[in-house]
């Protein structure tokens, strides 16, 4: 018994795919259905080539099934039927599907129901709720059974006719779930990843990644990591920082460590699941404080802050910059501003808002980020910022969390992962930061109103948010976690799973890694159809998109 590779299925992008392309339109539409003369080369180069998208079945480096979808109008349709669109449905966004050709080897049904998937994902992503296509007279009944609707007459010439049908995304979804569920895990589909951590790297901070390992105490590491923290000061306007071998919540770990050893009694600001943190943090070290609390969702109420600084006076205040589990941005000049007035020690978390908007550490006394979220690299390294000296307190602190000892070895205090290192040293190096902000802050006011214009209510006002964090409330009538499913389904990593998440059941959108504005108008389509059940309405580029067809022209 012959063994068969397993089925890959993706759109095509390689050179050699396309070869494989033209060679199977020749053998399907000159060998088998003699609708064009043979070519000496046994190719086939389509009329359309350059305007077609190619979905494709690969068995190995085998190309045993494809389709060409395109949206550009005048369709092969228009050529052979005079007034198309009187035939159609008003109002739809059409596109067209040809080429429909399957291996006579594999035409076991498995191909085509995985192309088909390929093409409903296609439909939703760009905004198509109508598919055209040209189908053999010899599949009649494959298509009915598929949603397909005939209309018209048959198009074709004697030995090669074709039935001209429709199929809208409304009937296509009907039986959709049920292929994608059987044929998924042979996707090659790259998820689009909306997560506010990990985030999507660049292939440049993957390949830096990717050197081999390198001793933490030879030279050529020591002038990079000195390197790297030159830059995290210059990104900052920070004297020092140091870099932890761990996440932010080390970062947090090290900074309640260092507020252990200050006189007097202190404040943390809470609003949010990650203010919470940061009192969690300050309990667990025993340290002195109070908690100030304000209303989730909403900026910190400078009043009432300076009223309660005014019953209790505080040598330290401890708060999130960014509070991520509601995308509030609180703000960072009257926070100094009030700290300085005061002689108050400011602390802050940073770790969503360095590397997402400008961020200036002059006169706040210690900071903490990490690697993975804005500054765009690999999770796995957490940063303390200070501008003051520090230090070694051996009789105070652990070793691990003892930020005086890190100074006291240039910040290689123990052993260190050059592979993390230099994938941080390639995400910051060369940023145009201005334009990193300028282009987040644009995104985020344009896709703010889109997703408004759907119906869906977001927390926190536009004014007073982060540009990288949209934090979507759903109605009752859905459930965060059956909605963020459904999108990782589709292939779109969004934050739904976090307890305080499910609790208020929220979703989140966050632009913090590599995206493009065409994924992100894929996923307004989805979350259109999953929320509401609309049709698409937002398009990536041309107004035509998809269809299904067995025909070659």
């Amino acid at each position: 018994m012959e063994l068969r590779s397993p089925l890959v299925f993706k759109v095509a992008t390689e050179d050699w795919e396309i070869d494989l392309i033209h060679q199977l339109n020749h053998k399907t539409f000159v060998e088998e259905i003699p609708q064009h003369h043979p070519s000496p080369n046994q190719r086939l180069v389509d009329k359309f080539h350059a305007e077609n998208t190619y979905l494709i079945c690969l068995s190995n480096r085998k190309l045993v099934g494809m389709l060409a979808v395109r949206g550009k109008r005048p369709f092969s349709l228009d050529q052979k039927l005079p007034h198309l669109d009187s035939y159609l449905p008003p109002g739809r966004s059409l596109c067209e599907v040809r080429l429909l050709a399957v291996d006579k080897n594999f035409r076991t049904g498995q191909v085509f129901q995985g192309l088909l998937a390929l093409v409903w994902q296609h439909f939703v992503e760009h905004g198509y709720d109508m598919g055209l296509i040209s189908g053999t007279t010899r599949q009649r009944k494959l298509y009915h059974h598929l949603g397909f609707i005939p209309f018209g007459p048959l198009v074709g010439n004697e030995g090669a006719q074709f039935q001209p049908m429709y199929l809208s995304i409304e009937s296509f979804e009907a039986g959709v779930r049920d292929l994608l569920s059987t044929t998924s895990r042979n996707f090659q589909r790259a998820t689009v990843n909306f997560l506010p951590g990990p985030v999507t790297v660049s292939r440049t901070v993957r390949r830096a990644f990717e050197q081999p390992p390198e001793s933490h105490r030879c030279d050529a590491f020591m002038a990079e990591f000195q390197s790297t923290k030159q830059q995290l000061c210059q990104l900052t306007s920070a004297q020092n920082v140091e870099i932890l071998l761990g996440s932010g919540t080390l970062a947090n770990d090290v900074i309640a460590a260092q507020l252990s050893l200050e006189p007097g009694r202190g404040f943390v600001l809470v609003s949010g699941e990650f203010g919470e943190r940061l009192a969690d943090h300050a309990r667990r070290f025993g340290l002195n404080f109070d908690i100030c609390e304000f209303p989730q969702g909403k900026p910190f109420d400078f009043t009432v802050l300076e009223q309660k600084l005014a019953e209790k006076s505080a040598a330290w205040l401890w708060c999130v910059h960014c509070e991520t589990s509601t995308s509030v941005l609180h703000d960072l000049t009257d926070l100094k501003e009030l700290c300085a007035s005061r002689k108050i020690k400011l602390c802050l978390d940073c770790i969503s808002s360095i590397g997402i908007v400008p961020v200036n550490l002059e006169g706040v006394y210690l900071a903490a980020c990490a690697s993975g979220k804005g500054l765009r690299s690999f999770p796995g390294l957490g940063m303390v910022f200070y501008h003051h000296p520090i230090e070694s307190v051996a009789n105070r602190l652990p070793r691990y969390l003892d930020l005086g000892l890190y100074a006291r070895h240039q910040g290689i205090a123990f052993t260190h992962s050059s592979n993390l290192v230099h994938a941080l040293q390639a995400a910051i190096r060369r940023v145009d930061w201005p334009q990193r902000f300028a282009e987040l802050t644009e995104t985020s006011e344009w896709l703010r109103p889109k997703l408004r214009e759907m119906g869906l209510n977001l927390v926190g006002s536009d004014s007073e948010t982060s540009p990288a964090v949209i934090t979507i409330a759903l109605s009752s009538k859905l459930n965060s976690s059956k909605v963020g499913g459904q999108l990782q389904e589709a292939g779109f990593l969004l934050s739904y799973n976090s307890e305080y998440l499910r609790r208020e059941n929220w979703i989140q959108i966050c632009l913090m890694g590599e995206f493009t504005r065409e994924k992100i108008v894929a996923l307004l389509n989805h979350l259109n159809r999953i929320c509401f059940r609309r049709a698409p309405s937002h398009k990536t580029g041309q107004d035509a998109a998809t269809s299904n067809t067995a025909e070659s022209s």
